[in-house]
């Protein structure tokens, strides 16, 4: 019983701190995080308790009060929070795979497949709505990277559909807030088992072309692929 009660104590106390240090966070970005919490705080509990006064039970009304004050609260401070991690990642490189990692059940997310050397990235997310490329970095350069990908998408697996994203603030482009919602808003057309096959499609593909015997280096001049190209194992 008492491993079960400093368990539980420690449990609390790690929440608490994350709960300050998350409020430390959102504080760097939006200076008026207390007063806002604040002002959600004392309206709705003066509300539901000046209803108690004119309906003759404060005593109830009051207590219902606290406890929607602390649930309306706890919801802005979430929200405002999230916006605020968004803000801060906005831009960095990375940022969109970050997303992708907390996007839900259902989505598989492969980050990195596809790079160039001014590091813009494609990274990928199969569900039930297909496949999603999503890029982040220059728009005019991640257009040939997502090309190149949705080709090669459109080859391997070619009866799943394969939407693309450019996240970015720009006209056309997904914002990296909005993100999660766009892609959730997809379309559901293919079911549980065509998703697992599409998701062991691609990781044969993967493991094919990491196990391909390439030489170091530059490839010399004149040197050709043999044919009929490497052999799964």
């Amino acid at each position: 019983m008492a491993r079960k009660e400093t368990a539980a104590d420690a449990a609390n106390t790690g929440r608490l701190k994350q709960i300050a240090l998350t409020y430390k966070m959102t504080r760097r970005a939006d200076k008026k995080i207390g007063l806002v919490l604040a002002a959600v705080g004392i309206i709705t509990f003066g509300v539901f308790l000046a209803i108690g006064f004119l309906i003759g039970h404060p005593i109830y009304l009051g207590i219902l009060g606290f406890l929607l004050a602390f649930l309306a609260t706890a919801i802005v401070f979430g929200r405002r929070a999230e916006r605020a991690a968004f803000g801060q990642m906005e831009g960095q490189p990375g940022a969109a795979a970050a997303v992708l990692d907390n996007i839900g059940r259902g989505w598989t997310t492969t980050p990195a497949v596809a790079m160039n050397r001014s590091q813009d990235v494609v990274h990928r997310a199969v569900g039930k709505a297909g496949i999603v490329l999503i890029a982040e970095g220059n728009p005019n350069r991640v257009k040939s990277l997502l090309a190149a990908e949705k080709k090669k998408m459109n080859r391997i697996v070619a009866d799943v559909p394969v939407h693309d994203v450019i996240v970015g603030t720009g006209e056309g482009q997904v914002e990296l807030k909005k993100l999660r919602t766009t892609m959730l808003k997809f379309p559901r057309v293919l079911t549980g088992p065509q998703v697992t096959a599409t998701n062991d499609r691609l990781r044969a593909l993967g493991d094919l072309m990491s196990n391909m015997p390439l030489p170091k280096g530059p490839m010399p001049r004149g040197m050709k692929l043999p044919k009929g190209g490497p052999k799964a194992r």
